[in-house]
């Protein structure tokens, strides 16, 4: 489950439009139904994370926990796409995920630098040999995200539902 936001919101798509087709129960209750459901996955279903407002790289030279986020303007474009509700439950659940996180790694690996990537596009991790990995943030279609690094391996989007087993067989 890598793209915890967009799960979230198609399952809260689909949630919603469960709830409302079982709703609609008059004589013109499947062409209401159908106006409903149109209009509700047009504003509940997040079809691709808007473009961030910069083109800034962030260079990672050794092993750390990367945390990304949205810029400003860029969360203000999610929000205006998606259903408010959706929004905020999604931020909600951002909100727990990232704190988790950061306390997982805090507790469970000291040693490794925590770095927060707010307002860039790019990440770049400098491997301990010379080879180089960029990864293009507006191709991640969470709003928030992790990525750890090890200076050996590629770095690896970790499932922050599920940071303490992915975090453990990424350094093993």
């Amino acid at each position: 489950m890598k793209n915890t936001g967009q799960y979230f919101f198609v399952f809260m798509a689909t949630a919603g439009l469960s709830g409302i087709s079982f709703s609609c129960s008059n004589n013109n209750g499947a062409k209401q139904r159908d106006k409903i459901s149109a209009s509700a996955i047009s504003k509940t279903v997040i079809l691709a994370k808007p473009a961030s407002t910069y083109t800034d790289t962030l260079t990672i030279n050794s092993s750390a926990a990367v945390f990304y986020h949205p810029d400003s303007l860029q969360l203000s474009k999610i929000k205006m796409q998606t259903d408010s509700m959706v929004f905020d439950g999604s931020m909600h659940d951002f909100f727990y995920q990232m704190r988790n996180a950061r306390m997982v790694i805090k507790k469970a690996w000291p040693h490794l630098p925590i770095i927060e990537a707010k307002n860039c596009r790019y990440l770049l991790f400098i491997m301990q040999y010379g080879e180089q990995e960029c990864i293009d943030l507006d191709k991640k279609n969470d709003a928030y995200g992790l990525f750890v690094c090890n200076g050996i391996k590629p770095p690896l989007l970790i499932d922050m539902t599920n940071i303490e087993t992915e975090i453990s067989f990424y350094f093993k």
